[in-house]
């Protein structure tokens, strides 16, 4: 499936090591993926994506004038500062047990997060 919209989506390989970062973060730390799982693929895409734009997996929830620079600051890339520090996930990628949003999984299949992403296309 090679065509012109495939620019727009993060390469496999950079899906897999964030699915895989992202699972093995939320173990660590004792966080949850969101209740919807579509927030949690959405999220790992967007830092996929930017893995491979950027070279270092940003923060896609936000808005920045220059990526780069973020990028070279590292504030924002994940794990960003305010969840390294305080558990505090603007993306609701690593939620607190507590958190009304919070599921109870820390796992999610490369499949599924394919399926939402291909959905969204």
């Amino acid at each position: 499936m090679q065509s012109t919209e495939n620019e727009a989506k993060s390469t496999d390989k950079n899906l897999e090591a964030m699915r895989q970062f992202s699972e093995q973060y939320a173990k660590r730390t004792g966080t949850y993926f969101c209740v919807d799982p579509s927030v949690t693929a959405v999220v790992i895409e967007g830092l996929a994506k930017h893995k491979d734009d950027l070279g270092s997996p940003l923060c896609p929830c936000r808005h920045y004038e220059d990526k780069e620079a973020e990028v070279n600051a590292a504030f924002w890339n994940c794990p960003c500062v305010p969840m390294r520090e305080r558990k505090e996930c603007h993306c609701m990628l690593f939620l607190t047990a507590d958190n009304d949003f919070a599921g109870d999984k820390q796992e999610i299949s490369l499949e599924e997060i394919k399926a939402v992403r291909d959905s969204m296309g």
